[in-house]
């Protein structure tokens, strides 16, 4: 078990090793050439350019402004200077909701490690209890400070049970005025957001096969009929997932295509070469450009028959459709409404934004979705368990001494004080890390297997099941076989009925275990996500290798979203260990109060230069953080009633038995209060900002917009595909404000077979063409050759 020394040797490490990452953060981001690493968010958005357009060559790799150098951490409170209404503006709710997660951290554990230290501490240390139990148990000095040490049947546990009604009652309130202000924050944002494509789409999903009739007029006949005076357009939905393959493959083709041209441009003296074998490495000698017009050309014939069979094969036409509405008010009263006497047919929903929409499982039938989650739920469950194995393995690293006495020829191994102190203080924080890397991938191919069609509930859902994950592995699991093996020897030599107060003493020494685990996640952690080691290093490989064309250099930069699947997980599990240990063991609070400011620092720089956000959901899921904080106070109640009845402490435990029922009250109150918010959609809102949209714009016509809104982002341009891909192109969801006023015919609207061959006419190119076309697009862009060789 960890000691005072191996903690400090623990913290020792982490505060050295994230100081080092903060160091090297601030002399790499002043790098020209690492520019688009750290600043790429400025880029998507055109507010900056790259600082390498000097006639100095070696100016364009190293900054050699010396006074940058003196001021290079001026970084720290240029963070903290843009305000919230801004960063709402900059980066979308979604960012400015997340980073109010750790304030909220800060504001429900300082207020309670400030009582926890000047009532719990003094009370845990006078009990005593460890003192006659150091030969039968693995203590350290910490352990003192716990409620362990507290003896039997003592009053002093009335104090620890007043601590926990007042850290619930503080924590209740909190998150009350939180829930609050996000929830204004929701509607203010949707008020205040333009016309968009979502605020007036519904999806329509199950629709009914009628005999002799298509997808699309089943679908126009019965919004005609049952939404007439608001029902717009629609656009079915198509599985072209094999196509939208096809079009990949032909992008990094054309792009190869522009590299190989742009270098015979500038080196026109020799013509580019390569092998068609594997990676060119083997195989006939052949002119590289014309290699790539061929397969272009044939790969455009292809691109030709799959587009017909998506326009003719009825199994590539899905019983779905995103119809729109002329008003938000039609929408939401669509949205929200059951359609017909069978509940399971013409189930609607609220559109997610077109950026929002995973294209790929909106071809799933809709029968298959239960079995779906069924095996994947059985999934889950497996891995979790599966899970434990190696838990267990970090759990034995954290507790030498007991396997010590069971097995004491590891004695000779861990005999010297310094390897003891890292093998204690820092490897099991870090094991535990390594083992929850590959983690959230895993559980977010379960959720697209599972049949989500958002990006944002994909999250959300992988979300739930890695906090699952977290809660039973990390935290229970952490307990139950690090307590197992810590108190290994005492369980073999004592009777059944003392293992229950061994459980009940260990138990608030797991503190220990998790007060490395957050500074090695928590402190060195968040110092390596403002470094950016491996996309710094990901982007000088792609940079020097792979980048080909300025749409490459753009990929390369790679900004990503916030990673809401891991991040608000792993936030959750500090909410769990403060609200547990808060009573029990109060030394843990300083370690994850540092953990929240720190955080919010690094995140807070994250948001403003870094995260390009795919979607914005206006904080979808903050309901979501508020269950599971609450979840959090449960647990740490029901555990603070369990050890207490090892204790014996039958006068005071009784009292403890009514918080979880406020709490339960407090949680059902909140849910019918705040959480309409976040599923529905005011009537009266939707009519007020009817009303003034008509009042400023009454003539402005929806319709040319809102028929291909929502067509997939495949069956456009190639050019708008890419730029749907990358994320740039964050304007097409909103409606224009002048659109083309010429009226269009009902059956130029609803035939949705016209509609998509007139959109796809530009991608069946002719041979005669393909090669005007590559000499046009590549002339367009740029590459920077001196990189490249570099």
């Amino acid at each position: 078990m960890a000691s005072l020394g191996d903690i400090g040797v623990s913290a020792l490490i982490n505060i050295i090793t994230a100081f080092a990452f903060l160091l090297a953060f601030a002399l790499l981001r002043i790098q020209p050439i690492n520019d688009r690493v750290y600043f790429p968010k400025w880029y998507i958005i055109g507010a900056r350019t790259s600082p390498k357009h000097t006639h100095n060559f070696v100016a364009k790799f190293v900054n050699l402004n010396f006074k940058t150098y003196l001021t290079f951490l001026n970084w720290m409170p240029q963070t903290m200077r843009m305000k919230e209404p801004e960063i709402i503006e900059h980066a979308g709710l979604d960012s400015a909701a997340f980073l109010r997660i750790y304030l909220l951290g800060l504001k429900i554990f300082g207020p309670a490690a400030i009582v926890a230290f000047l009532v719990l501490i003094p009370v845990n240390v006078s009990g005593g209890m460890l003192f006659f139990l150091s030969k039968e148990l693995v203590i350290s000095d910490i352990d003192k400070l716990s409620i362990s040490n507290v003896q039997p049947k003592s009053p002093k546990f009335f104090a620890h049970i007043l601590m926990m009604y007042l850290f619930t009652f503080w924590a209740c309130y909190m998150l009350y005025k939180e829930y609050d202000v996000i929830a204004s924050m929701r509607l203010n944002f949707l008020a205040s957001k333009s016309r968009r494509a979502e605020q007036f789409t519904v999806l329509v999903r199950n629709v009914p096969h009628v005999p002799d009739q298509s997808v699309s007029d089943t679908v126009k006949c019965f919004f005609k009929k049952n939404h007439s005076t608001h029902y717009l357009c629609h656009q079915i939905v198509y599985n072209a997932n094999k196509y939208a393959r096809a079009v990949r493959k032909r992008q990094k083709l054309q792009n190869s295509l522009d590299y190989n041209q742009l270098k015979f441009e500038r080196h026109p003296e020799k013509r580019p070469t390569r092998k068609t074998g594997f990676l060119g490495l083997w195989g006939k000698k052949v002119d590289t450009i014309d290699n790539y017009h061929q397969k272009i050309k044939e790969l455009d014939e292809k691109l030709t028959m799959e587009h017909q069979k998506i326009l003719n094969d009825p199994k590539r036409i899905m019983p779905a459709a995103f119809v729109s509405f002329n008003s938000r008010w039609g929408a939401a009263v669509c949205a929200q409404t059951q359609q017909s006497k069978n509940p399971i047919l013409w189930l609607t929903e609220w559109a997610p934004e077109p950026h929002d929409v995973y294209w790929k499982n909106l071809a799933i039938p809709f029968v298959s979705l239960s079995i779906r989650k069924l095996i994947i739920s059985l999934a889950v469950f497996a891995l979790v368990f599966f899970y434990i194995i190696p838990i267990a393995f970090v759990q034995s690293l954290a507790n030498l001494e007991g396997l010590e006495k069971v097995v004491p020829f590891l004695r000779p191994v861990i005999e010297w004080s310094f390897i003891k102190s890292f093998l204690q203080g820092f490897l099991p924080g870090l094991a535990l890390k390594i083992f929850l890397w590959l983690l959230p991938g895993i559980l977010m191919t379960l959720s697209k297997i599972e049949g989500h069609v958002a990006f944002s509930v994909l999250e959300r859902s992988t979300a739930a099941k890695y906090y699952f994950f977290m809660l039973v592995n990390v935290f229970l699991g952490s307990i139950a076989t690090g307590t197992a093996i810590q108190q290994l020897q005492s369980f073999l030599h004592q009777s059944p009925t003392q293992i229950p107060r061994t459980i009940g003493v260990s138990i608030p020494m797991k503190a220990t275990f998790f007060i490395t685990y957050i500074m090695v996640d928590g402190w060195a952690g968040m110092a390596g996500e403002i470094l950016r080691l491996k996309p710094l290093i990901m982007f000088h490989l792609k940079n020097m290798v792979l980048v080909k064309t300025e749409r490459d250099r753009l990929k390369a930069m790679n900004p990503k979203s916030i990673d809401f699947p891991e991040a608000i997980p792993s936030l959750q599990l500090y909410f769990l260990m403060g609200a547990v240990y808060a009573v029990v063991t109060p030394i843990l609070l300083p370690f994850i109060l540092i953990f929240f400011a720190f955080a919010y620092f690094v995140y807070r720089h994250q948001v403003i230069n870094v995260y390009n956000q795919r979607y914005e959901s206006a904080a979808a899921f903050w309901p979501h953080v508020h269950h599971r904080i609450l979840a959090s106070l449960l647990i740490s109640q029901l555990l603070l009633l369990g050890l207490l009845s090892t204790k014996k402490a039958a006068n005071s435990t009784p009292l403890l038995a009514v918080l979880p029922i406020l709490t339960l009250t407090f949680h059902q109150f909140c849910k019918n209060r705040f959480e309409p918010a976040f599923r529905k959609y005011p009537l009266e809102e939707a009519v007020e900002k009817d009303t003034q949209d008509e009042a400023c714009e009454p003539e402005i016509d929806m319709k040319p917009y809102l028929c291909e809104a929502y067509l997939h982002p495949v069956l456009h341009s190639i050019e708008e595909f890419e730029l749907f891909e990358l994320g740039v192109d964050h304007n097409r969801a909103h409606i224009p404000n002048q659109l083309a006023t010429e009226p269009i015919s009902g059956s130029h609207v609803n035939e949705q077979e016209n509609k998509v061959s007139s959109k796809m006419q530009h991608l069946e190119v002719v041979v005669e063409q393909s090669e005007s076309v590559s000499t046009r697009n590549h002339k367009t862009l740029s590459l920077n050759v001196d990189v490249m060789h570099h």
